[in-house]
């Protein structure tokens, strides 16, 4: 195992440490494992708040800042938060606006995220809860009952995150955020595994000249082992599975083309040209697109693939500025 660490136990805390020393705009707590936006709690604004394993850097902590997150509670690698790091996160972002918690949909950060929505209640903090179950290729996989939330999870962060800036009110900035989970798909498709610090050893094993369609952000199995192909052929086998299960065409679409942490950037743009080649050939069009490694799974080569069914007023949100240490645009 060669990585760039000191020791696979300080992982997630020199990590913390780094991000405190590069962007001192936010608020990061090392010890408590929290990360927050440093004008926070922002009156009569509601307070988003999200969080998950360590590893898939940005998100979430990278996507905290205006327009998008209050407050990131980063786990382990590859674990949940705690109950407690979620509730100390809401409680020092949360006015009397209220909070939403956009989980991803594993059943850890399911539960532990509802544990925190009920503590921060007896503390006279209201929280709506969003689950975002986004991926396509498995249900109930390794580590979730129904869809895994991933790639998707970015889309329903800034949307949410532009109409919270704008002063919207809880139960309209929960709604929003359900809304674009159910507008949205990703698949993902790995071309060599990842190393947990703390394990030392892969994820999982991938023969020479395999791929693993349908991966899950963890490592988990996806829906099945072939041939690695081209970048056309992947995004052809990604853009297939969610047409499937969303028809595309005719459709105005935003688009994530993810970097899974080990693939470099240009080839990350040949599969955004191959996106853009496959939308017009099945009448459907991406109005925007984002390219890069957003939601990683540590140093895993390949792509995910996410699309959402834009609205004009959705886009409008996804287009408002955004500060953040990851993600910025009009400010």
């Amino acid at each position: 195992m060669r990585k760039l660490i000191n020791a696979p136990s300080d992982v997630v805390a020199d990590a913390l440490r780094g991000l405190a020393a590069a962007h001192p705009s936010l608020r990061v707590d090392v010890e408590g494992r929290t990360v927050v936006r440093a004008d926070a709690p922002v009156a009569g604004k509601v307070a988003l708040v999200s969080g998950g394993g360590s590893g898939h850097e940005p998100l979430h902590a990278g996507f905290v800042g205006f327009g998008m997150l209050d407050a990131a509670a980063p786990g382990e690698v590859f674990t949940s938060p705690t109950p407690d790091q979620i509730l100390a996160a809401t409680l020092a972002v949360a006015g009397e606006a209220g909070a939403v918690h956009i989980v991803k949909n594993y059943t850890g950060d399911v539960m532990n995220f509802k544990m925190a929505a009920e503590l921060a209640d007896d503390e006279d903090v209201q929280v709506e809860q969003v689950v975002v179950d986004d991926d396509v290729a498995v249900v109930d996989s390794t580590f979730t009952a129904g869809r895994r939330g991933t790639g998707g999870t970015l889309f329903v962060e800034k949307i949410a995150g532009a109409m919270a800036e704008d002063g919207a009110p809880l139960a309209a900035v929960a709604e929003v955020a359900r809304e674009v989970n159910e507008r949205t798909r990703s698949f993902g498709v790995a071309l060599s595994p990842s190393t947990v610090p703390a394990a030392g050893r892969p994820t999982f094993e991938l023969a020479e000249g395999e791929m693993e369609l349908g991966i899950g952000i963890h490592g988990e199995p996806g829906r099945e082992r072939v041939k690695a192909g081209t970048a056309r052929e992947i995004v052809d086998a990604s853009l297939s599975a969610i047409d499937a299960d969303m028809p595309l065409r005719g459709e105005e679409l935003l688009v994530l083309v993810n970097g899974m942490g080990g693939t470099p950037l240009i080839e990350q743009y040949i599969a955004a040209g191959a996106v853009s080649d496959w939308l017009s050939d099945h009448s459907a069009r991406a109005v925007r697109t984002l390219v890069g490694p957003f939601v990683t799974s540590l140093e895993m080569a390949g792509c995910m693939v996410s699309v959402c069914r834009i609205t004009p007023e959705l886009l409008q949100f996804w287009d408002a500025p955004v500060e953040t240490s990851s993600l910025r645009w009009g400010r």
